[in-house]
């Protein structure tokens, strides 16, 4: 049987090891950072903790994170809202707010179909995005989800849900990220950038 260390700084590690994208290397290794860092440091790690807890909560409108509803972005008079685009999760958001290429709105679903995970489209934040549709000012709704069987599924679903509302709906193209090589790209990424092919 694998030894464990006592009490508390175990306690520390298991909730570490709890948190995803940390392992249980990585949450000794932080629990113990902790145990040496300064009294000063600990308490701004649990200040923080505190604070987002306390303030941060979710658009009534769009779902992503916020400390007063509606969000910044839903209540921004010059973005576009005309177009909405959906997205899986409140971090993807800052991923597409970072090419400054969009001015639209957003819609934050909190998720995508998964049966394996029993997620199911009434898991997620769609009646929200149904709601918002039924003004004559979306013209556009992006499906930008996760290039995954998850992300298809749900980019599928709500194709066919949003279709006969005469909304114009569309998805991000995908294709070979740049500075990889041909020979590393999977068929179906490869397939997509033939497909998405454009005039040189």
């Amino acid at each position: 049987m694998a030894l464990a260390y006592d009490g508390a700084i175990q306690r520390l590690i298991d909730a570490f090891a709890s948190l995803p994208g940390i392992g249980p290397k990585g949450a000794q290794r932080i629990a113990f950072y902790m145990l040496s860092a300064s009294d000063e440091e600990a308490q701004q790690l649990i200040d923080a903790i505190t604070e987002v807890k306390q303030k941060v909560r979710f658009c009534d409108i769009c779902g992503n994170v916020c400390e007063t509803s509606p969000c910044p972005v839903c209540v921004d008079p010059r973005r576009d809202h005309s177009v909405i685009c959906v997205v899986e999760e409140p971090k993807d958001v800052m991923s597409i707010e970072r090419t400054r290429e969009y001015r639209g709105l957003y819609h934050v679903l909190g998720g995508a179909i998964n049966p394996m995970a029993n997620v199911g489209p009434a898991d997620l934040n769609i009646p929200k995005l149904l709601d918002r549709l039924k003004t004559d000012e979306v013209k556009e709704v992006i499906l930008a989800l996760d290039p995954n069987i998850e992300g298809e599924a749900t980019t599928t679903y709500l194709s066919r849900l949003l279709g006969p509302l005469g909304i114009k709906v569309t998805k991000l193209a995908s294709g070979l990220p740049v500075g990889s090589d041909l020979e590393y790209a999977d068929e179906i990424t490869l397939g997509r950038a033939l497909a998405g092919r454009r005039e040189a």
